[in-house]
């Protein structure tokens, strides 16, 4: 998929990341702009930044992470993928009220704010704000609940098993996520099925 490297970095992969970066690649790829930065928050192994930026090469891709393991993986994932346009990890806490790049044209997290406190959304939302240009696009990844329900059974019993994790951790209100990305300049543009009951939400930051 990305490069005589792409068996060894399957096999680095979190077994999600191998199930879901296929459709992301898919329902992303038609709607990020021509050229530019992508930042991606929270990489984890820094996967989905290696894939995407083999698909999109005409992209500059930054993946970040706060963790130094996960720093650790993705940079071993970055020299796996040897692709001029994937840069060496970051640190970045979306909490903080600064983040390490100023300006970017597109940015991706994928399956954070349900495993992270209701601040990191609010963080991820309010750097979009900051960093984004005018018509920039945020690619938020994961499961949500509509109108207060969750869209499946399997995402109940999700909500369940994160809320004994840690109860500050939970699926996520697709409306109150949105009301974050207005306070911030982002409008939704779409929403999009994905499979496992996850969605892919778009939102574009207002010129």
């Amino acid at each position: 998929m990305i490069n005589p490297t792409a068996e060894k970095l399957f096999e680095q992969a979190h077994p999600s990341a191998q199930r879901n970066v296929g459709p992301i690649v898919e329902a992303a790829s038609p709607l990020l702009p021509s050229s530019g930065l992508v930042l991606e928050i929270a990489s984890g192994g820094g996967y989905h930044s290696a894939v995407l930026a083999d698909a999109n090469p005409n992209l500059t891709w930054q993946p970040t992470d706060p963790d130094p393991d996960a720093q650790g993986r993705i940079a071993r994932t970055v020299s796996d993928a040897a692709l001029p346009n994937l840069q060496a990890p970051l640190e970045l806490n979306a909490g903080a009220e600064v983040w390490p790049v100023e300006s970017a044209e597109a940015i991706l997290c994928c399956n954070m704010i349900h495993i992270a406190p209701w601040s990191a959304a609010q963080g991820l939302f309010a750097g979009a704000g900051r960093v984004l240009s005018g018509g920039g696009v945020l690619f938020l990844y994961g499961p949500f609940k509509v109108g207060g329900v969750h869209t499946a059974p399997s995402n109940e019993s999700f909500q369940d098993w994160l809320i004994s994790q840690n109860p500050e951790w939970g699926v996520r209100d697709a409306e109150a996520v949105d009301d974050l990305g207005a306070a911030a300049g982002l409008s939704l543009e779409q929403s999009i099925e994905m499979p496992a009951n996850n969605m892919l939400r778009v939102y574009r930051r207002i010129p």
